[in-house]
């Protein structure tokens, strides 16, 4: 149970996670808790594993989920009844991000992921655990290669099966799903099947999937966890920074998780999409609105939707509201953007600039010599037949400058 700390405001929230085990198996401060509450909210199984679904002190939650009717009883005693642990994937990180330390007490029983764990015997620590009720299967993409395993929560009886075809689609139609309904209570039931033959029926929430994972094709490996991922994974007109001149880019730019990223100039979005694979966000600013639709397929594509705004705009005249720890522009770099962007964001902000043109490469040094970095020109080449045999053909040579603000 957590305690209101010192001096901090009154605890008129209680939070409390339940398993299928019922109110008999609640410990007795959280049973204390609810006998004292003036209002109970959660979802009508939430209410009925309590034994409040007729109560008049039950209040469902609103559909769509908001946490406004909650934060306007503030003062009163209420409790809120979540699954499991309320602060993994559940209502308990909503709410709090509206309290302050002190307002709530937690009450936590053991999540889903730990109850799959344990039936399982898999180290906790050690698998990736996905909440894929309220987000696509795309989700798990960094996660899936041969031989890997995860633990999914799923949104209905339904999804098992739209999580074995997506899974099918993507070359790992030979991995097991186990898939596991109301665990720890009385109607407990764990079925084990394979995703190109799915034939599970009759499937009731809450349920979860423990994935053994078998890939077979081109892609059974899964995503390098480097920088610099093929081209041709990305949807592009051409205006992509290609994979060996990306991987330079996001080494200098240096992606650390919970960091913002400014892509100025997106075209593809490939710079964004990576740095969110690193756990930043970005916000990825392009005026011409099919590149725009094809940065939202992108960050759909590698699950990262929920990181990557894209702003259709003129870098020229309009920039993010959001600061950033980092700016990248792969082209269109001027004097007046430089200049506005400079004095725009806060010291420490990392810079990187490539250029392809003269007139760019010019820009980016008498910058370099006005605020120091380092410039750095990248000459690549590739092997192409030449007659009979082979030759290198060069790529237009690329300067990169990169700078601390």
């Amino acid at each position: 149970m957590s305690e209101p700390l010192p001096g901090m405001a009154f605890p008129w929230l209680s939070v409390i996670g339940m398993g299928e085990d019922r109110l008999e198996a609640l410990p007795p401060a959280s049973r204390a808790a609810l006998d004292e509450a003036e209002v109970v909210f959660g979802a009508p199984r939430h209410l009925a594993l309590a034994g409040l679904e007729a109560s008049s002190r039950a209040r469902l939650w609103p559909v769509p989920f908001s946490v406004e009717p909650v934060l306007a009883l503030r003062g009163r005693k209420v409790v809120v009844l979540a699954s499991g642990d309320p602060f993994w994937y559940g209502a308990g990180g909503s709410l709090c991000t509206h309290l302050t330390p002190g307002e709530w007490r937690a009450y936590p029983a053991p999540s889903t992921f730990s109850w799959v764990a344990a039936r399982m015997g898999w180290r906790l620590e050690e698998t990736p655990c996905l909440g894929l009720h309220a987000a696509p299967f795309e989700r798990l993409l960094p996660s899936l290669y041969h031989g890997g395993q995860a633990i999914c929560l799923l949104r209905d009886g339904k999804a098992p099966e739209e999580l074995a075809h997506w899974l099918e689609q993507r070359g790992f139609g030979l991995s097991t799903l186990h898939v596991m309904e109301a665990l720890g209570g009385a109607h407990e039931r764990i079925r084990t099947t394979r995703a190109n033959s799915f034939d599970l029926t009759d499937i009731q929430a809450p349920v979860a999937v423990a994935l053994s994972m078998t890939g077979s094709g081109p892609h059974a490996a899964g995503l390098p966890a480097g920088f610099g991922l093929p081209d041709d994974l990305f949807a592009h007109d051409g205006q992509i920074t290609k994979s060996p001149i990306r991987a330079l880019t996001l080494s200098a730019l240096a992606p650390r998780r919970g960091e913002v990223l400014w892509d100025l100039g997106a075209g593809s979005g490939s710079i964004s999409v990576e740095w969110c694979l690193s756990g930043g966000r970005a916000c990825a600013v392009e005026r011409d609105p099919e590149r725009c639709t094809r940065i939202r397929a992108n960050a759909a594509r590698f699950g990262v939707e929920h990181r990557l705004s894209v702003l259709q705009a003129d870098t020229n005249s309009t920039l993010p509201q959001t600061l950033p720890s980092a700016v990248f522009i792969g082209g269109g770099a001027n004097e007046a953007l430089l200049a506005r962007v400079w004095e725009q964001v806060p010291a420490g902000t990392r810079f990187v600039i490539n250029a392809v043109t003269l007139e760019t490469e010019t820009l980016l040094a008498t910058w370099h010599a006005r605020a120091g970095g380092s410039l750095l020109r990248i000459e690549l080449a590739h092997s192409q037949p030449l007659g009979r045999m082979r030759g290198w053909s060069p790529s237009r040579p690329v300067v990169q400058w990169s700078v601390i603000r």
